[in-house]
């Protein structure tokens, strides 16, 4: 597990995973047999350059906010099969593997808050995890709405 020294490099690092993301759903896009795929790599990529602009803008201005609140989890990524991503994928694997990234980063910044050395630094790793969380919701939703729902 990484340590950090300071709030810095906890939002260097998320910046980073972030742009991996941006990285991962662009290079999806690139290589989408369809329009329809391509066009929603390329939202999905959109989402984390969003991401990645928070977070500069949280080291920028020095602060964030804790949300107070609970976030939904309908726990389907717990129950879809593991997909490896690939150009020729279907909506619903696309949103399976999206799903699946979310989780994994949800775990990182909740096991990182977890080893925190300080409460300033577990703030922040349980506000990046809220995110995450909030981002496999959408499209826990985006599942139960379009592919649950037609089965």
């Amino acid at each position: 597990m990484k340590h950090f020294k300071n709030i810095d490099e906890i939002l260097d690092f998320a910046m980073q995973s972030e742009q991996e993301a941006v990285d991962f759903y662009s290079k999806m896009a690139a290589q989408a047999k369809t329009k329809d795929m391509q066009e929603i790599f390329e939202q999905f990529a959109q989402e984390e350059v969003s991401h990645k602009a928070r977070l500069k803008e949280i080291k920028t201005n020095g602060s964030f906010e804790v949300a107070d609140e609970k976030v939904a989890d309908l726990q389907i990524a717990d129950y879809t099969v593991k997909v490896k991503p690939k150009p020729d994928m279907d909506y619903q694997d696309a949103l399976v593997v999206a799903m699946q990234k979310e989780k994994a980063a949800f775990r990182l910044y909740s096991n990182l808050a977890k080893r925190a050395p300080n409460n300033a630094m577990k703030e922040l790793f349980e506000a990046l995890a809220m995110e995450e969380s909030k981002h496999k919701l959408r499209f826990e939703l985006e599942y139960d709405e379009h592919i649950l729902r037609e089965n």
